[in-house]
């Protein structure tokens, strides 16, 4: 009979006690402990197992599981005598980042606090031994409601320090989901307060307590920050680079932290399932027959060296529904790339453009460098989605001589359910002019200037406010670089009509959009070039000089050029301005 399939449940005791549907990662125990490095860091996407390990350690090392062998027993781990001696011999602190997702500093720093005094209250029966002075007692009942930042910074030695003398044996730490928070600080513009507050407190937690015998975090980044740089030049392919001079890290102070990434090969196998592991569940379950399609829509990720791994919360959904859908994709908003993408220049959006053509990407992706590079280098962009799970490594080249230190990696979506999160994302963002696109195009070709200006104003009022917040420097550009994608997005359906270039030399330079029609002699269709710019204050004073300097320049730099080399006639060759100022969108043409 097939084992229930519990949705949600991130309980291995219960999970165990309650005998349902498991798929056997207690390797991970010998693993870990085997490797007998002190901090380890591992980064995973969302809802890859990563709480239930944290979990599944707990009840395998910490003393509070005494005696509870039978959690573990037919599991592999349990065949191993040495590792049953260890079972429920040790104090174990765990504890989890993964709520904090708060808007404002002041309220996360209250929020970690918050977990801090739950796991002082879940030991406060220690204080009761008589083993402990009046002091330490009153420090003890220091972490409370109100406590300082200090106070919240040493706690967790501290703590360690209390149970190690209770039990007489240092504790292991287990931290789950330790960059929630980064995240949202990111995204809400102060990431380096909470840095510097992350960094003492996980200094003395993990660096300076002699009362730690192991420790262990998880979560989906390296969470890494750049304080001082300087810029560079652009790359060949439209990416700017920015050359750190200062690199800081909320992790700075730990050298005695192994830290291991998606390209790592170490636990590559214990987040996420096999495709043995897939294929024999579907067989428990009676559903043989769909192990193709199955590994369609949910193969693809890769750990280090393992190939065909699956997202653990898309398959137990899959079992449970029986049903194909985008779950993974579906379980959370995507906010960040969400915006990374749609705000991105048009570089980013081409890379896109490919990715969802199911064609592959080459570009530098250096892993200890997230969150602090988003504003600065775009190429930082494909790092987070690695790190996230929305792409996959094809192969990769280590570069030689690269002041990053950076490895080329192909890359390519990673399977079809996130092509079709990208696809319905793009979708979500055009939704309230959708109706119109037809209309836009026909104006385009027809050259009716007013009616392109009337769609695109309504454009941006509808959809700017949602992101142009003007937050990071990558989006002081956003006007630009979102019409720009946009553009391209409404013109997909022209391709029996037109080839469509962006980003291309032609002349003296690069156009932002071109439009050669297929069928040269039919003068209903025109070449097109597009040009986009924001207006630039100290040369410009209005939209109208801005748009007139958009035309220019594509007189100037002669973008006709490679039209008229493939036969369309001068004559028949029209060219756009689009100009921006916020909101603002103004369309000439001539």
């Amino acid at each position: 009979m097939a084992k229930v399939v519990s949705i949600g449940n991130q309980s291995f005791e219960s999970i165990r006690e309650k005998d349902n549907f498991y798929v056997d990662k207690t390797l991970f125990i010998r693993e870990w402990w085997d490797s007998d490095d002190a901090v380890t860091l591992i980064t995973r996407p969302r809802r890859f197992g990563k709480t239930l390990n944290m979990n599944m350690l707990e009840c395998f090392f910490s003393n509070k599981y005494k005696d509870r062998g039978d959690l573990f027993d037919g599991l592999e781990i349990w065949r191993d005598e040495k590792y049953r001696e260890l079972q429920g011999t040790y104090p174990v602190i765990f504890l989890s980042f993964a709520s904090i997702k708060q808007v404002r500093y002041d309220e996360t720093v209250i929020k970690i606090k918050d977990e801090l005094i739950r796991i002082y209250n879940e030991y406060d029966y220690i204080m009761k031994s008589g083993i402990y002075n009046t002091n330490e007692k009153m420090q003890y009942q220091s972490v409370c409601v109100g406590m300082s930042d200090t106070v919240a910074q040493e706690a967790l030695k501290n703590l360690s320090n209390y149970l190690s003398r209770y039990y007489g044996k240092k504790v292991i730490i287990l931290l789950d989901e330790y960059d929630t928070p980064m995240q949202e600080a990111y995204v809400n513009g102060y990431w380096e307060e909470l840095v510097a507050f992350t960094r003492s407190l996980f200094n003395s937690t993990f660096k300076t307590n002699p009362y730690l015998e192991r420790a262990i975090m998880t979560g989906i980044t390296t969470a890494e920050y750049s304080a001082v740089r300087k810029f560079a030049p652009q790359t060949s392919n439209g990416s700017a680079l920015a050359e750190t001079i200062s690199k800081e890290s909320i992790f700075s102070d730990l050298n005695n932290l192994k830290v291991i990434t998606v390209t790592s090969d170490e636990y590559s196998k214990c987040f996420g399932f096999t495709e043995d592991e897939v294929f024999a569940a579907l067989e428990e379950q009676g559903l043989s027959s769909e192990k193709e399609k199955v590994k369609l829509w949910y193969d693809g990720f890769t750990f280090g060296e393992s190939r065909d791994i699956y997202n653990p919360w898309s398959i137990i959904n899959f079992l449970d529904e029986k049903k194909y859908k985008t779950y993974w994709a579906d379980s959370s908003s995507n906010g960040l790339i969400n915006s990374l993408v749609k705000t991105g220049s048009s570089y980013i959006k081409i890379m896109m453009e490919t990715l969802l053509k199911g064609e592959t990407i080459d570009v530098p992706i250096d892993e200890q460098i997230v969150f602090s590079e988003l504003d600065y280098s775009e190429d930082a962009v494909w790092s987070l989605m690695l790190a996230s799970g929305y792409i996959k490594v094809i192969s990769s080249d280590e570069l030689t001589g690269d002041r990053r230190k950076a490895v080329v990696y192909k890359l390519a979506l990673t399977n079809f359910e996130i092509q079709l999160m990208f696809e319905n994302m793009i979708l979500r963002w055009f939704s309230p002019a959708k109706m119109e696109t037809n209309e836009f195009i026909r104006a385009l070709i027809n050259g009716d200037i007013e009616s392109m200006n009337d769609y695109m104003n309504d454009v941006a009022l509808k959809t700017f406010s949602s992101f142009d917040s003007g937050k990071h420097t990558s989006e002081k550009k956003a006007p630009e670089n979102f019409f720009h994608g946009f553009v391209l997005g409404l013109m997909v359906d022209q391709t029996e009509n037109y080839i469509i270039t962006s980003n291309r030399e032609s002349g003296y330079g690069r156009y932002d959009i071109m439009l050669e029609p297929i069928d040269k002699t039919n003068e209903k269709y025109p070449g097109i070039v597009i040009e986009f710019k924001v207006i630039n204050p100290r040369k410009e004073n209005t939209l109208e000089e801005t748009v007139a300097s958009a035309l220019e320049q594509i007189e100037e730099k002669n973008y006709d050029a490679e039209l008229i080399k493939r036969g369309v006639k001068e004559e028949n060759i029209h060219h756009y301005g689009f100009a921006f100022k916020g909101k603002e969108v103004l369309i000439d043409g001539r």
